[in-house]
């Protein structure tokens, strides 16, 4: 299986908007999606498959733009990421919000480019957000699962912008976050699962990591199917496949701001 490139399409942030469905058609639509081995079975989870492998580097796009909306959505930004950004941007006080907003979204894109080594270096089957709590028992826990995911040459694969509008239609059709209690302004964690040899300095390895099981969990599982060109990376499936991939843990929390 070949590294991840990097191959941006777009640097929008595209966000499903806070509509609610009835309470029977989300619980009908989360039964039919599976939840991988190991979820306990209050977990909600939501399946996206593409038709065709993704171009590549779209995996650290998916990483970028799904934390932004978690954070978003769990009331740890008070703006979308760009709108933020933007609004600080024009800010020409420097009152006490103004610094926590700058020092917010300096940590977010330093966070960003290392990811997009992270995943330069090694496949990336798994990503964990933590909200609240620590890392070993968190509130709050948002799983990126890219096990059944693959990449390929930009011409002959799907290309990032329309696979990230098909993540953010299923969450909101999921309806995933309507029903949550309000969570207070908190700490994130950031864990990326790689290769124990991938080399990467910035993230620390925790080796014996477990991911927690209690606390609220969504997993949201990417895989591909269909026709899967030469150049693709096949997907990995079993565990024996990740024997020798680990757990790194971003050296930052990222705190919440409510204003």
């Amino acid at each position: 299986m070949g590294r991840r490139a990097q191959c941006f399409q777009t640097r929008h942030s595209l966000r499903a908007p806070r509509l609610r469905l009835p309470a029977a058609a989300r619980m009908q639509l989360l039964r039919r999606t599976p939840e991988p081995p190991g979820l306990p079975a209050a977990s909600p989870a939501v399946a996206v498959a593409f038709p065709g492998a993704v171009c590549r580097g779209s995996g650290y796009r998916f990483a970028c733009e799904l934390l932004k909306h978690v954070l978003h959505q769990r009331n740890q930004l008070p703006l979308p990421y760009e709108q933020l950004a933007y609004f600080c941007r024009q800010q020409k006080k420097k009152n006490a919000t103004n610094r926590k907003c700058q020092q917010l979204l300096r940590e977010l894109e330093g966070l960003f480019q290392h990811l997009e080594v992270m995943f330069s270096l090694t496949l990336v089957p798994r990503i964990l957000f933590l909200l609240g709590g620590n890392i070993m028992n968190p509130k709050e826990l948002y799983e990126l699962n890219l096990e059944g995911f693959c990449e390929g040459a930009a011409e002959e694969s799907l290309q990032t912008a329309p696979c990230v509008r098909q993540l953010f239609h299923r969450l909101f059709v999921a309806d995933v976050f309507s029903e949550l209690k309000a969570l207070p302004v908190t700490g994130t964690l950031v864990l990326v699962q790689g290769h124990r040899d991938c080399g990467v300095e910035w993230f620390r390895p925790k080796l014996n990591y477990q991911v927690p099981t209690r606390g609220r969990k969504l997993t949201v599982k990417l895989s591909c199917h269909g026709d899967l060109h030469v150049s693709a990376s096949p997907p990995q499936h079993t565990t024996s496949d990740w024997e020798d991939y680990v757990w790194f843990q971003a050296p930052v929390t990222l705190k919440g701001i409510s204003e």
